[in-house]
Order: C-alpha cells, then sequence, then structure tokens
C-alpha cells in the first residue's frame, strides 16, 4: 500500500468574487508530473443577479483542461465550434493541443437566478509528440458518467477503469480519472499502479489515507511503496482521485501555455496574436 509523503495545502487566492484555493503549484511541488495545476472554486452561493464566472476568452496550448462540476453549471465555448451547458456533476475534458480560444462562463440562467457553485479546474500536461495535437473537447453530464457503487460510497469513472468498467473519456495519454463519495466508516481500496503518478485531492472531509490522518482541501502527495491505496473514513468524504504515467520532459510554463522550451512558448505567443488560434463565434 501507498503511503503519504506530505501534504500540500489549497492557498487562498480569489479571482473577483469566486472564492479560490490552490494546491498545486506551490512552493514545495511546482508539479506532479504530468498533472499542473488546481484550482478549487467554491463552495459558495451566489446572488441573483450575478455576473458569473470571470473566464472569458482566453488561449491555451500544449496540454488539457478537466473541469469537474461539482455544484452548480458551467458554459464552455471555443474557437474549435464547441458549445456545452455542463450541470452538476458533469465533467469538460478539453485537449489545447497546438492551440485553442475558450470561454469557462456562467450560463444567462444563472446569473439570473444564482445558487450554489463549486467546481475543480485540473491542467494536464501532454508530452512532447501530443503538444501539437488536433484540440478537441468532450462535455459529460452527470447521467453520462458511470456511478460505481462500492462498499460505503461511489466512484465516478471519468477515464480509466475501475472494477471491471471504463470510463466514457478516452485519454491520449492513458491517463484515469474519478470522483470518489464515501459515507462515515467507509473503507476503500483504489488502484495506483506502482510506475503511475497519483492525483489525489481531497475536496471535502478528512480521511485517512494509507493509515494517515488527511486534511480537507489539501494535496495528498504518496510514496512509490505499493500498487494500491486505502482510503478509510469517520465522516463522509468527498475526493478527485486519479493515476497518470509522469512524462518526464523539461516544463516550460507561461501563463496559459505549457511547453518544454523557451523558444516554443515564444512561438505559442506570436502564434496566438496572429490569429492561428482562431476565435469564439459570436
Amino acid at each position: 500500500m501507498r503511503q503519504v509523503l506530505r501534504q500540500h495545502p489549497a492557498l487562498r487566492d480569489d479571482i473577483g468574487d469566486l472564492t479560490t484555493r490552490r494546491p498545486l503549484p506551490s512552493r514545495d511541488l511546482p508539479q506532479l508530473d504530468p498533472f499542473l495545476f488546481l484550482n478549487h472554486h467554491g463552495p459558495q452561493v451566489y446572488a441573483p443577479g450575478n455576473h458569473g464566472l470571470p473566464f472569458g476568452p482566453h488561449p491555451h496550448r500544449g496540454f488539457e483542461t478537466v473541469s469537474f462540476i461539482l455544484r452548480g453549471e458551467m458554459a464552455h465555448l471555443d474557437s474549435g465550434g464547441h458549445e456545452s451547458v455542463i450541470g452538476a456533476g458533469g465533467v469538460q475534458w478539453m485537449t489545447a493541443g497546438s492551440g485553442l480560444v475558450h470561454a469557462e462562463i456562467s450560463p444567462e440562467s444563472f446569473k439570473q437566478s444564482g445558487g450554489p457553485l463549486e467546481i475543480l479546474q485540473l491542467w494536464v500536461n501532454l508530452p512532447a509528440r501530443l503538444k501539437m495535437t488536433q484540440p478537441s473537447y468532450t462535455g459529460l453530464q452527470r447521467a453520462d458518467i458511470p456511478a460505481i457503487a462500492v462498499p460505503g460510497g461511489t466512484v465516478n469513472l471519468i477515464s480509466g477503469d475501475f472494477e471491471g468498467q471504463s470510463g466514457p473519456y478516452v485519454s491520449l495519454n492513458g491517463v484515469a480519472m474519478m470522483t470518489v463519495e464515501l459515507e462515515a466508516r467507509a473503507r476503500l481500496t483504489l488502484p495506483a499502479p506502482s510506475a503511475r503518478t497519483v492525483f489525489l485531492y481531497v475536496v471535502a472531509g478528512e480521511p485517512f489515507v494509507g493509515g494517515t490522518s488527511c486534511r480537507e482541501a489539501h494535496l495528498i502527495e504518496l510514496d512509490q511503496g505499493g500498487d494500491e491505496v486505502e482510503i478509510t473514513t469517520q465522516a463522509p468524504v468527498t475526493l478527485l482521485y486519479g493515476h497518470a504515467v509522469p512524462i518526464g520532459e523539461p516544463v516550460v510554463a507561461h501563463g496559459p501555455f505549457v511547453m518544454n522550451t523557451r523558444e516554443e512558448i515564444h512561438a505559442a505567443i506570436e502564434d496566438y496574436q496572429a490569429g492561428k488560434f482562431g476565435a469564439i463565434a459570436g
């Protein structure tokens, strides 16, 4: 069984009126290869007549963004012509690849009526061979995601395999990703293949991981000492859990671009400024 090495707190970094905490990157953990970045927005309640999410059109190149809508809803538009509104329990998985402009905003109905909102956004790196791949987008509603019953809870399987089932999203780079909801006094063993990096973020509650008490809103860094992770609970817990093969390549990041060299970053900026990423219609 894998054991806990360190716990990294999600530090507060609000974006306007959007409550935001971020455990990755941090001073002690610049990346968890291939996982680059996690923002935890909310939980909070928006009043009627709000301005909604602040993420208007902006570019990306060289990696993937995965957004988990835990409460509320989020609209997606991008320069590839993709458009959707995903509700609570759904996921938006976008491969920026060679370059895309997208917006993540609140639909008009949410801005008018308000309501609860909680969203996680994870950035997943791509290896050099895939950084300039064709951009793509997949929007999954809660009903599209298998809810696998486990003793004392549920595993919502987005990508990869678990208990003989496969998630609906097939990752370019073999990333497995799921959310886990456990009740009090639950015990669950999750796969953690020894050659892979495990991503474990405690969204809510205080689980025991490999026997170690872990804190809410902390990223849990694990050792390489096994191929499984044991989770136990005394009270309800929600986790974001995944695993992937580390890429092991140089990472050069500049704002919304993640490449392997400084020269590739300059090229991304020039291509974006030249309009090569396209624009969102309307």
